[in-house]
């Protein structure tokens, strides 16, 4: 294709707007799966976006300073990837053929770690969305304190393409509204407004005015009529970034499937190949040989390949104001670097409280404020919050101010109620890198942010989520707020690590683990109650909350049955336990507050804590007894939940439902006299 070709800058131009269309229909045909409409209509705006305005360098992906571009509509990955292979970032034309199939770097939607220059796992829509805005405070506040007027180290751009699936998901509303609130105004959502869903036209169940929307949101809100006049879309990106008080929304009107003869506008374009036929007629439309896969202009490449110069040089002006800023603000340097590469001070954790038994009792989550306090003075890029319940939560840092438009430099991010943007933005700041974020609600709404969480896991990003009121000893609140299911659910998402400690102590030894973990979010689990701290002087100091499960108390004896218990659940059945002793029965108590970090540990030392042979063992958790049965075996039982919980004093609750000393030492004698 590369004689005859005409030169002039308009046909290059559509050329290379048409090669990334040709690009992913190839891509899409061969693995005979993907979605070939959202990468045909917004072609001209990738093009214009990737080529002409986003500051990136694609042989340091990782550069600070870049651009943030996320794909909310992740179904349209081929579009991400055909701009990943033509701007230089690593790929080879093998690694689009091989679109969707094992262990490519192409997966069906764009995934984290898999393919260079993907900036976070999307697909399911609104995700992507929340992440940019996180993405934008993380810029804000990071450029609130490391930014002298002289040396403005962090000044870049979020960028994200979202869709119509993208604005009917509730979490898209909520981050919208928090971000128009918060005026981020370096945040530029380019909404692919096709109106095409996967059942037909979005008239069928979407009909709202979304730039009223928007606008009600507090962003500006620009419209592009003709998705291919790439112009006009450049335009308009360029005025957005002018915009100083408010994110913005260009709202492109698209045709899906653009140049395919007969799938153009149809639903039918979004989420399966056109067909080896209609790929045929697509190129023949639009000037490409019929018969030929996969092929690049060599004036197309030449053009994006200019975004490799361009990279290196951006990055390298950067770099020398960095030396610059280095030389004259040493010590925020280090900081900065520090920051970035996720390093921990040596004394982070010099200074953290202490919980011993001659102590008051104290609610786990009351712990848990004090020791956040401690680590954020020793830990100036931490930063988090809550979803309006922070005063319940325990999560503000007393000595900084709120984040907000006025002041990005405040630590304290007011997420309001809402659980799933906070989940989604909390990933997205945490992508970002230079911050590590935290987010607190009850136990019983992390429902709201499962996705969210799931994402992280995946992801591998330590994020801290801070769970309060983790039982029906919540109480007189109820049923509505009283988790019961919760930590079976959390339990069974791969990755997580979830940590429910018994008191006080252990809930600074959970916060130093949480911090310490870099490949995986970890969800501290907090009673409401007061809880009386532990005496451990029995306990082998190198056992402890890091091993999941260890031996709170024993006698000499083998014992004849085990108490297993998390949380607020120990010392209940440590008071079982020397009762049990009192009439004559040698019982272990062991605590376990993570599942995830007990399985971690050898079969020695797990053989050590549950002898094989002892195979009398009763658990004990205000919970959903589900995955108990692995440390009961069939021989021992359970005392939890299996319905909800009930409006009553928090003791009273507990005890009606069977979580009293009495109670276990009856099931015990009952299980051991079989």
């Amino acid at each position: 294709m590369n004689e005859g070709l005409p030169v002039s800058q308009s046909k290059i131009d559509e050329l290379c707007v048409n090669t990334i269309r040709i690009l992913s229909i190839d891509a899409i045909q061969k693995a005979n799966s993907g979605h070939p409409g959202a990468p045909m209509g917004l072609a001209p705006a990738a093009y214009v976006l990737w080529t002409r305005i986003l500051k990136h360098n694609p042989k340091n992906p990782d550069w600070p300073d870049r651009d943030r571009f996320v794909l909310s509509c992740g179904h349209a990955s081929m579009l991400l990837y055909s701009l990943l292979y033509l701007t230089g970032y690593g790929l080879i034309i093998d690694d689009l053929k091989n679109f969707r199939q094992w262990q490519s770097k192409t997966p069906g939607h764009p995934e984290l770690g898999h393919t260079p220059g993907v900036e976070t796992t999307t697909g399911p829509l609104g995700q992507g969305f929340a992440n940019a805005v996180g993405m934008a405070m993380a810029e804000q506040h990071l450029a609130s304190f490391f930014n002298r007027d002289d040396a403005p180290i962090v000044d870049h751009y979020t960028y994200m393409f979202c869709g119509d699936g993208d604005m009917m998901e509730g979490i898209s509303s909520e981050a919208a509204s928090l971000a128009g609130h918060l005026g981020l105004s370096k945040l530029i959502c380019i909404y692919d407004d096709n109106k095409i869903s996967i059942e037909g036209s979005t008239d069928i169940a979407f009909t709202e005015d979304v730039a009223l929307r928007f606008k009600a949101y507090n962003w500006h809100v620009l419209k592009v009529d003709d998705g291919n006049d790439i112009d006009s879309i450049q335009r308009a990106i360029e005025e957005s970034k002018k915009e100083r008080k408010k994110p913005s929304l260009i709202m492109l009107r698209t045709q899906i499937a653009f140049g395919s003869p007969n799938k153009q506008g149809s639903a039918d374009a979004h989420g399966a190949p056109l067909g080896e036929e209609e790929v045929r007629l697509t190129k023949e439309r639009l000037g490409f040989p019929q018969n030929d896969h996969f092929q690049v202009p060599s004036p197309v490449m030449d053009t994006f390949q200019e975004c490799v110069d361009r990279g290196k040089t951006a990055e390298s002006i950067w770099q020398e104001k960095f030396d610059a800023y280095r030389t004259k603000y040493p010590d925020m340097a280090n900081q900065w670097t520090h920051a970035i590469n996720g390093d921990l001070l040596p004394d982070w954790d010099a200074d953290l409280p202490e919980f011993k038994p001659a102590d008051d009792p104290i609610a786990t989550r009351s712990a848990s404020g004090k020791v956040l306090n401690a680590i954020a003075e020793k830990m100036p890029l931490l930063i988090g919050g809550s979803a309006d319940l922070a005063p319940s939560n325990k999560t503000v840092i007393d000595s900084s101010s709120d984040f907000q438009k006025s002041s990005y430099n405040g630590r304290n991010i007011r997420f309001g109620v809402r659980e799933h943007a906070m989940g989604g933005i909390m990933n997205g700041i945490i992508l970002h890198k230079g911050l590590r974020p935290y987010g607190g609600t009850f136990l019983v709404f992390a429902d709201y942010m499962r996705p969210s969480i799931r994402l992280a896991c995946l992801m591998k990003l330590p994020v801290i989520y801070v769970f309060t009121h983790d039982s029906i000893a919540v109480g007189e609140d109820g049923p509505t707020h009283q988790p019961v299911e919760h930590l079976a659910s959390l339990r069974a998402i791969p990755g997580l690590t979830v940590i429910r400690p018994a008191d006080a102590f252990e809930t600074v030894q959970a916060w130093r683990l949480a911090v310490k973990t870099t490949d995986s979010p970890v969800a501290l689990i907090l009673s409401r109650q007061k809880l009386p701290v532990l005496d451990r002087s029995s306990i082998d100091p190198s056992d402890g909350l890091a091993k999941g499960a260890y031996i709170m108390a024993d006698t000499d004896k083998k014992p004849e049955i085990i108490l297993i218990a998390s949380g607020s659940e120990v010392p209940l059945a440590l008071k079982a336990g020397k009762e049990l002793f009192e009439k004559g029965v040698s019982a272990r108590v062991v605590n376990m507050p993570s599942w995830e970090l007990f399985e971690k540990t050898p079969q020695e030392y797990k053989d050590k804590v549950l002898p094989p042979d002892v195979t009398d063992r009763i658990a004990v958790e205000a919970g959903l007894p589900m995955g108990w049965e692995r440390y009961v075996t069939n021989a021992g039982m359970v005392v939890g939940i299996t319905g909800f919980g009930a409006s009553a004093p928090g003791g009273t609750v507990m005890e009606k439902f069977g979580f009293t000393t009495e109670n276990i030492v009856k099931n015990a004698t009952e299980l051991l006299n079989r």
